[in-house]
């Protein structure tokens, strides 16, 4: 899918912080309040059950930030992270610093994006006899559809997208390949995709779903 000159600012034009999608790091957060506004007798059980199911329910970071809007921020130095309003804040940071296109090159070498970063509107991703990883999980998409662009020569690229998210295959592979596990059976019309395009030349290309990393000494829900 190609992008006029003025992806940048259509880009900008579409993003609305509180509509991105909702990562699974992003609804651990929420649980982990929940759990710990049980557990501080602000929630009773019931309460604390009902708002487990609108936490499932939620699609966007705006809707997760609705489950805890009427509870207060968790105290500082306490066993829960930071809740869905500040990862709002944060992702209005990350999209105001947008400059619609990102370079990432690796030759003889490897480069990384991890953690919390905005994907552009568009990434060009270029290695030759190297390596790139790019995880997904916990990054901020600057609108519901993204494109990698690879340009692959005797290396890879690996991408790691969360759950949910549906990579679509546009790339050429002249004796390389590209590999999609998990995140081409996406079929929710409304969900995030990634969109491959480019061409991998005697080197491969590896997309898969995973979920977040737990955190040491740190339980799912």
């Amino acid at each position: 899918m190609a992008y006029s000159s003025h992806s940048t600012e259509q880009g900008k034009a579409v993003m609305d912080p509180e509509k991105m999608r909702a990562s699974d790091a992003d609804r651990e957060r929420v649980a982990d309040r929940l759990r710990e506004a049980l557990a501080e007798g602000r929630l009773d059980q019931a309460e604390h059950e009902e708002r487990l199911d609108e936490l499932y329910r939620a699609k966007t970071v705006g809707e997760l930030a609705l489950v805890t809007q009427d509870l207060p921020a968790a105290e500082p130095g306490g066993h829960g992270q930071e809740p869905a309003s500040l990862s709002t804040d944060e992702a209005r940071r990350l999209a105001a610093s947008g400059q619609g296109r990102e370079n990432i090159v690796a030759v003889f070498g490897g480069a990384e994006r991890k953690g919390r970063w905005l994907v552009e509107p568009r990434t060009n991703a270029s290695t030759m006899f190297g390596g790139i990883s790019l995880d997904l999980r916990e990054a901020v998409l600057s609108q519901r559809e993204v494109t990698i662009q690879c340009a692959v020569l005797f290396g890879g690229v690996d991408i790691i997208v969360p759950p949910g998210v549906r990579v679509v295959n546009n790339t050429t592979a002249i004796f390389g390949g590209t590999s999609l596990h998990g995140t081409d059976a996406v079929v929710d019309p409304n969900a995030p995709v990634v969109r491959l395009t480019g061409t991998c030349l005697f080197g491969g290309i590896d997309a898969k779903a995973k979920s977040p990393k737990r955190k040491k000494g740190e339980s799912w829900w």
